[in-house]
């Protein structure tokens, strides 16, 4: 088993200070040294339009943007590089993992994944000069992997294929700009609807009316949109779109439908999740698809538990108490995991293995 850990980073300010601050830690860090370490070996399978992302973010959210400069500045490095490892758009993406079940006021989420590419970071931020304040574990630094904003309007995305990717959003960034730019599930679908896509990603939207989430399924070509209460890693509506292989997410599915029927508290859904003996978390970390967080969001109190890993109590985030200035009791958060796998945020990693 390996000790892991995130970090807790509450934030209150500007775009441009947030992005500063965010700069002046990651500076010289472990994380930076391993990312320039993975494009020695791992070339991108993309370009970075400079003028079309600044047009697309000053249209969208441009305090995105003005955060996005605060890097610049900060790292003192030229905006083609800080567009590369924290711009979130037109970046391709590895296949994952990740289940999500909704109940009654929680939506639990396993985010399945590669330790290689995690930041090992979460993030409080109410910002002074536009957006909605959010809390969720940053992916890519800039974007959000899940998370909850002060409205009560809770986000989680799973992948779906790597089929023909197009021009647009990566899913953390897609998630970050839920979070900060809509109040609720309705305006969730329809910026999902407007904005381009990068990839195929279900998008799971719960908010603090605790009606039927919506799931909003995404690829370069159409969006569609249903409600249901659970998602894994195949679209129910776009079958077009689905890998040839199902049977790890059906499964995975088929469990948490069968627990369905005994109407979970919030702790039960976060155990049936989080406990590797119920079958729903993943210890395929070589595969890019084993568990290394569960999260749990309550969109009417404004809270959040987190594990890393499994096997123990979670850390519980009050936002509500964070967003009235109360201090977080917390700086960092601890965990363990089955796997020899380098997490970026702590150790080198060998990108050539």
């Amino acid at each position: 088993m390996k000790k892991i850990f995130a970090d807790v980073i509450p934030f209150r300010g500007s775009h441009y200070d947030f992005g500063f601050k965010q700069g002046e830690l990651l500076k010289d860090s472990i994380l930076i040294k391993n990312r320039e370490r993975q494009w020695k070996v791992r070339k991108p399978l993309f370009r970075i339009h400079m003028d079309e992302t600044r047009q697309v973010f000053k249209r969208l959210a441009p305090f995105i943007w003005e955060e996005l400069l605060g890097f610049r500045d900060a790292l003192e490095w030229p905006m083609e590089r800080v567009l590369l490892e924290f711009g979130g758009y037109r970046v391709n993406i590895p296949p994952s993992g990740c289940s999500i079940y909704v109940g009654n006021n929680y939506m639990i989420r396993n985010y399945d994944y590669h330790p290689k590419t995690y930041d090992g970071r979460f993030i409080l931020y109410q910002p002074t000069d536009g957006g909605y304040a959010a809390m969720g574990p940053s992916q890519k630094i800039t974007g959000r992997s899940d998370g909850l904003n002060e409205k009560g309007l809770a986000m989680g995305y799973t992948f779906m294929n790597r089929k023909r990717p197009g021009d647009g959003f990566v899913c953390y960034m897609i998630g970050r700009l839920i979070l900060e730019l809509c109040a609720n599930t309705e305006e969730a679908v329809d910026l999902l609807k407007e904005i381009r896509h990068r990839g195929s990603f279900s998008y799971v939207l719960f908010d603090r009316k605790c009606q039927i989430p919506y799931i909003v399924e995404t690829s370069p070509r159409r969006v569609e949109v249903r409600q249901g209460s659970l998602c894994t890693n195949h679209f129910e509506i776009m079958t077009e779109e689905n890998r040839y292989k199902l049977d790890d997410s059906k499964k995975r599915l088929e469990i948490m439908k069968n627990n369905q029927l005994n109407d979970l508290d919030g702790n039960e859904a976060f155990r049936l999740l989080n406990d590797p003996d119920h079958g729903v978390f993943s210890k395929l970390y070589e595969s890019w698809a084993g568990t290394i967080h569960t999260a749990a969001y309550f969109p009417q109190e404004l809270k959040a538990w987190f594990v890393l890993g499994s096997g123990q109590e979670p850390y519980t985030l009050e936002f509500s108490k964070w967003l009235d200035g109360e201090d977080l009791p917390i700086e960092k958060m601890e965990g363990e995991v089955d796997t020899e796998i380098p997490f970026v945020n702590m150790e080198k990693a060998d990108w050539y293995r």
